[in-house]
């Protein structure tokens, strides 16, 4: 599994693909789009795990992205680092209080890039940081390959193991069928809808044995989570 998914928003296509190059070599996905227009509606669809902003975007500008991206539920909690050419004390203040989370003033080193995108994320997820996963009583050894729950060891199929380790990494986070399908099986994969909800089953068989309760919640027309007050 990649580090993350990045939405890079820049129209300039050399440090587009300069970035790219950067962030993929570090085991990061990466959507680019020049058109802030195209942004929102990327990050709708899919939302990232992290987005880079440029302030001066063709279409919607890289403020309002910021500033819509922060209204929608679906986008409210993804984090947020400007890009831009301006770097005047009260630019990165109204950018802050937009919403953003970290800001960057060009010309900036893309390996100082990077760096502030695996601290971001480590911020919000944690998990990153360290090879354990650990979310109530579940927990999630990623070195040896090993689950728990309540000290018990889970038996796990490779794909439901790749499931939890995704839950574990978002917890509490709703992700709809397509989207595990694109995180979990990848995005080249043919894999059918349905399949996903076979796993899902087989993984909270695996998951709530002994009568303990089940943390894996299914929300209607939206897809699942992993909620410790969920009900299936």
């Amino acid at each position: 599994m990649s580090k993350g998914r990045v939405l890079l928003v820049e129209d300039d296509r050399a440090l587009a693909e300069l970035l790219t190059y950067n962030l993929e070599r570090e085991e990061y996905e990466v959507s680019h789009t020049p058109d802030g227009d195209e942004a929102l509606m990327l990050a709708q669809e899919n939302p990232p795990d992290l987005v880079l902003l440029d302030w001066m975007i063709e279409g919607v500008s890289g403020i309002e992205v910021c500033r819509r991206l922060r209204r929608s539920s679906a986008t409210a909690n993804v984090p947020i680092i400007m890009l831009t050419a301006r770097g005047e004390e009260a630019d990165r203040v109204r950018g802050l209080e937009t919403g953003a989370d970290d800001y960057m003033t060009k010309p900036f080193s893309p390996r100082e890039l990077v760096a502030r995108v695996g601290a971001v994320l480590r911020r919000v997820r944690p998990a990153l940081a360290g090879e354990r996963l650990n979310y109530a009583d579940v927990e999630m050894d990623i070195a040896s390959h090993k689950a728990r729950r309540g000290g018990e060891t889970l038996q796990l199929g490779p794909t439901e193991f790749r499931l939890l380790r995704h839950f574990l990494e978002h917890p509490g986070r709703v992700f709809s069928r397509e989207r595990l399908l694109d995180s979990v099986w990848g995005q080249d994969s043919d894999i059918e809808l349905r399949t996903v909800d076979v796993h899902i089953r087989r993984l909270r068989k695996a998951i709530n044995t002994g009568g303990r309760s089940d943390i894996i919640r299914t929300v209607r027309s939206a897809g699942y989570a992993l909620d410790n007050e969920g009900r299936a």
